[in-house]
């Protein structure tokens, strides 16, 4: 009886969500998959797998292209056939989203197993992320990042942090359960604010010891807990160049998987130019400096490989455009030069 109830409820909400927009019918059905073990496990037979080995994406370079390629249920099977246990893999996959046609897609890591076997058999090669993201199409950028979070919060938290018992995943990967205690797991996200500082004509960009050798970016840190945006913005900057935040405007939003699952969150901030003065933070930067309207328009120009000058040193460059530091950058050269 209780079958033929849920299989009732169903299809009276395909009936409904076909009065739906494709948006709101894609998102429904998401949302299904992750309520309904029984229905995220049929899916698995129809979806698309998307692979990593230890985190790291697979892809395939095509001529002057890299393609992050989906495999089919039955491409998954043959791969993993040639491994043992390979139906307990299938229950590794977590679900990152869905086709407008309702095709779920999947991400699986298949760390454990020989990963020259899969790239052999596949043609292709798993990618550090942070090399993959800036290769691969616009639009599979985004789906590797979370994909990555999502894959790397099951990893890290396979155990109850009350009662030291292992967890378990749903098929579709949104939720762990200690069955010892009844705790339930979400993933989470840790905001951070990343902020473009400006006086006048000029904008603020620093760099990190850590990052690559001329690279310069907006500023940026976590926010503390009970912080509002407002506030981690003000303090950020003031701990970081030692100014004083006048106004600021919100931007946008990115997720961005370094270090972890993190929620970028991009403003504008003007401070007065009386007080523009950096008053650098040595332990957390390496260099801080305001830059004029030219530099800006050069350094979006200047590519990487190009910066190394004859002496050694290296012209600025900056974030590429699949970053929201390099978002930021544009408004505020289009403001000026509207």
């Amino acid at each position: 009886m209780a079958a033929m109830c849920q299989a009732l409820h169903r299809r009276i909400s395909s009936l409904v969500c076909r009065a739906q927009s494709t948006y709101v019918r894609k998102m429904r059905y998401l949302n299904q998959l992750k309520e309904d073990d029984s229905l995220c496990r049929q899916a698995q037979t129809s979806g698309t797998f998307y692979l990593f080995h230890n985190l790291s994406p697979f892809l395939q370079k095509v001529g002057k292209k890299y393609l992050v390629p989906q495999l089919s249920a039955a491409e998954m099977k043959g791969i993993l056939e040639k491994f043992q246990e390979a139906e307990q893999w299938m229950e590794k996959s977590v679900l990152i989203g869905c086709s407008d046609e309702h095709r779920p897609r999947f991400a699986l890591d298949l760390g454990a197993l020989d990963k020259s076997v899969i790239e052999s058999e596949l043609q292709g090669s798993f990618t550090d992320l942070r090399k993959a993201l800036f290769v691969v199409d616009g639009k599979d950028s985004p789906l590797l990042a979370s994909a990555q979070a999502l894959l790397r919060w099951h990893d890290s938290h396979q155990y109850c942090s009350k009662t030291g018992q292992p967890t378990q995943k749903n098929p579709a990967g949104s939720k762990r359960v200690c069955h010892a205690s009844g705790v339930t797991y979400y993933p989470q996200v840790s905001p951070v604010v990343i902020t473009l500082v400006s006086s006048g004509s000029r904008c603020l960009l620093a760099r990190q010891p850590s990052f690559p050798p001329g690279m310069f970016t907006a500023l940026s840190g976590f926010c503390d807990l009970g912080e509002t945006i407002e506030e981690a913005v003000r303090r950020e900057v003031a701990e970081e160049v030692g100014l004083e935040v006048e106004s600021l405007r919100y931007s946008a939003s990115q997720h961005w998987p370094f270090p972890s699952s993190c929620l970028m969150i991009a403003c504008h901030a003007l401070v007065g130019a009386q007080r523009a003065e950096i008053s650098m933070d040595t332990l957390e930067l390496e260099e801080a400096c305001w830059f004029g309207l030219e530099e800006i328009v050069e350094g979006l120009k200047r590519e990487p490989s190009s910066s190394k000058q004859d002496d050694g040193r290296f012209l600025p460059w900056f974030p590429p455009k699949q970053a929201i530091a390099h978002q930021l950058i544009r408004e505020w050269l289009q403001q000026q030069t509207a």
